[in-house]
């Protein structure tokens, strides 16, 4: 499996109402030093929304790198729509951050 492809097959498993860091997200496909190809996978993700892309955020919670409809709007609005919770712009991650393995 390439590394696209195990990146796409984890992120397709981020529930509703959940997120991931990009960073969370290359030490959970094994490459944890591959945040900034994480966000090249998801820039150019052919199969959302069956991909969530939208649920992977900043290490801060910070909504960066969302193209689809207006942006970063877009993308806000569609986390608060799956229950996902904000302190001002950013996504709580203590409420809101998923943990696969727990």
């Amino acid at each position: 499996m390439t590394f696209k492809e195990k990146v796409y097959e984890f992120t397709s498993k981020i529930p509703k109402g959940k997120v991931v860091t990009y960073g969370q997200l290359a030490a959970l496909v094994g490459s944890p030093r591959a945040a900034r190809a994480i966000g090249m996978c998801m820039r150019t993700n052919p199969y959302a929304p069956v991909v969530p892309c939208h649920r992977v955020v900043a290490s801060d919670g910070s909504l960066v790198g969302y193209s689809a409809g207006e942006g970063i709007k877009t993308k806000k609005q569609m986390l608060l729509a799956e229950g996902v919770i904000f302190s001002g712009d950013k996504v709580d991650l203590h409420h809101s951050q998923w943990h696969p393995h727990d």
